[in-house]
């Protein structure tokens, strides 16, 4: 018998602003989506292009949440 007990990261749509990626990234870690989106917000001006291309790769390569 196989128990799986893995954590899974996925988008969450319902919960989301544009594609829910920061809302997935939240609900994996635990805390409140805000805190997520303010980073990403802070990292957008420091690191444009890079956080840009992770953004969309998440949108492309994470699965939306059942």
């Amino acid at each position: 018998m196989k128990i799986s007990s893995q954590k899974r990261l996925y988008r969450d749509l319902d919960s989301g602003v544009i594609s829910g990626v920061c809302a997935g990234v939240a609900r994996y870690i635990d805390i409140d989506a805000v805190w997520v989106r303010g980073g990403a917000v802070v990292a957008l001006f420091f690191m444009p292009a890079i956080v840009l291309l992770a953004y969309f790769a998440a949108v492309i390569l994470l699965p939306r949440l059942p």
